[in-house]
């Protein structure tokens, strides 16, 4: 059996398709909706109407044999812009979650009001965080009751950094049934448009990826029909008694699938991390001090080489654990966070070289690399810290119990 790093053809069209469109329509965009700080929803429509944003897009690159098609396709665009590209895929999270646990019926239902239509592209919101649980999810409180007379969840809570929160056509929320089982008590539910209760909360100015709307959102007796909690109640209910039985839950398992979302993001981290590479690459060919191109100084042409070598590392990570969850392999080890931690490391050291190399130039609006940055810092922080990615991993190697 042969062995090739080579993307196939499939993944190369995807790529290249992918790439054009990040170069044509997102990039001419970034420093204008960067400053708005808003939604851009005009390039969200362009997305849908090329085929980009689409629920069989997602559904088409998720399916890709060898694990590569939808991380090819987030480096692309997130080499556009972070900002723009979290506008347009930031959805995905919240299908992911629908498409993983629900029912046929939920998902027959709900994904494709997540996505919209050509003419009138919708979003989807995943809200986990809370105030007080980021990385603790074990300590969420928002609390959802099951009402037996009316067959009814009713939801109470607040939850916090949530891409798309409020603006979204449909949102998944985790709660809490059974506080005392801790995670192994929780649920997720899909909260429909316009439901009474449910309203956005306050909206984060933030240090980077500004294009994409990041907020609170509340919710006060929020009542949802009986059927709307992901996955079903029967199934919820065997999960809970398994876990009073002492038992290994389902859901315990399947904590380890969130190993296999950190790929995808080390694949953003890495499209921010080349877009600033290349900038600097090509300053360093034109711009002259001393009468000399500053590439052709050593001190310029290290950086380069190490921003390079740390990219390539970098995606052979990120590529290694979207092979391995593709083909449901275990990650005995973390690959997922190592490479979601070692992506997200690397887009900070480069984005920061790359303003170094920029000089005073690199430290203003007037070029890229200044955006990039503040982009960047927001992979090692989201979807687990980089301390947690370590944390994880440590147990992983150790089997000990670390704290």
């Amino acid at each position: 059996m042969s062995f090739s790093l080579e993307p196939s053809e499939d993944v190369v069209q995807i790529r290249d398709w992918v790439h054009e469109f990040a170069e044509t329509v997102v990039r001419p965009a970034a420093a204008e909706w960067d400053e708005r700080e808003e939604t851009p929803w005009p390039i969200i429509q362009e997305a849908a109407k090329v085929g980009i944003y689409s629920m069989e897009f997602f559904a088409e690159q998720s399916a890709e044999p060898s694990g590569l098609g939808m991380l090819t396709a987030f480096e692309e665009m997130f080499w556009g812009d972070a900002g723009i590209a979290l506008s347009i895929l930031g959805t995905g999270l919240a299908a992911a979650s629908l498409a993983g646990s629900g029912t046929p019926e939920q998902i027959g239902e709900w994904l494709p009001q997540m996505f919209g239509d050509v003419s009138d592209p919708q979003l989807g919101s995943f809200c986990s965080s809370e105030p007080g649980a980021g990385s603790d999810v074990a300590a969420i409180i928002t609390r959802a009751r099951y009402d037996e007379a009316t067959d009814e969840w009713v939801l109470n809570g607040t939850k916090t950094w949530a891409t798309n929160g409020g603006i979204a056509n449909v949102h998944i929320v985790v709660a809490s049934v059974e506080p005392d089982l801790g995670s192994r008590g929780q649920a997720t539910f899909i909260i429909p448009p316009g439901t009474k209760g449910f309203s956005q909360g306050q909206k984060f100015k933030k240090h980077g990826i500004r294009a994409s709307h990041t907020a609170e959102v509340v919710l006060d007796d929020v009542r949802l029909p009986g059927n709307l909690i992901i996955g079903g109640k029967e199934k919820f209910d065997e999960r809970v008694a398994r876990a009073r039985e002492g038992k290994r839950s389902a859901s315990q398992a399947a904590m380890k699938t969130f190993e296999r979302t950190r790929p995808s993001v080390g694949a953003m981290a890495l499209g921010v991390a080349r877009a600033a590479y290349e900038y600097a690459l090509d300053y360093a060919q034109e711009r002259e001090q001393f009468g000399r191109k500053i590439g052709d100084f050593q001190a310029i042409a290290f950086k380069l080489a190490d921003m390079r070598s740390r990219i390539d590392a970098a995606r052979l990570l990120v590529w290694r654990a979207g092979w391995m969850a593709r083909n449901n392999l275990p990650f005995d080890n973390a690959e997922g966070s190592m490479a979601k931690l070692v992506a997200s490391e690397t887009a900070v050291y480069v984005t920061d070289e790359a303003i170094q190399i920029l000089g005073g130039n690199g430290y203003t609006r007037d070029y890229p690399v200044e955006r990039m940055h503040r982009d960047a810092k927001i992979f090692t922080i989201f979807e687990g810290t980089s301390e947690i990615q370590r944390l994880v991993m440590a147990r992983a190697i150790t089997g000990l119990p670390l704290k």
